[in-house]
């Protein structure tokens, strides 16, 4: 059986504000690091700094909107990428 190769992403959230309806938090992965900014009611994600941006937005993207109600301002979170950084 073939093992798909994986990354662990490590996600903390900064600020969380229901009205504004935006999280805003860093995700690390492998050896990068991303500060990104998830607009839930309008489905945008912002994620910077560019380099290696193409390797965690789709993955953060479908975490987000699988867990953005669940997640709360200082919380630790993990989630699996399916790629090797």
């Amino acid at each position: 059986m073939h093992i798909k190769p994986s990354t662990t992403a490590y996600l903390r959230i900064h600020k969380q504000c229901f009205s504004q309806k935006k999280v805003e938090g860093i995700v690390r992965a492998g050896d990068f690091e991303w500060n990104f900014i998830w607009e839930f009611n309008q489905g945008q994600l912002f994620v910077e700094p560019p380099l290696g941006r193409a390797l965690i937005k789709d993955a953060l993207e479908r975490y987000l909107v699988k867990a953005d109600y669940k997640l709360e301002s200082g919380g630790d979170y993990i989630f699996t990428v399916r790629a090797k950084f």
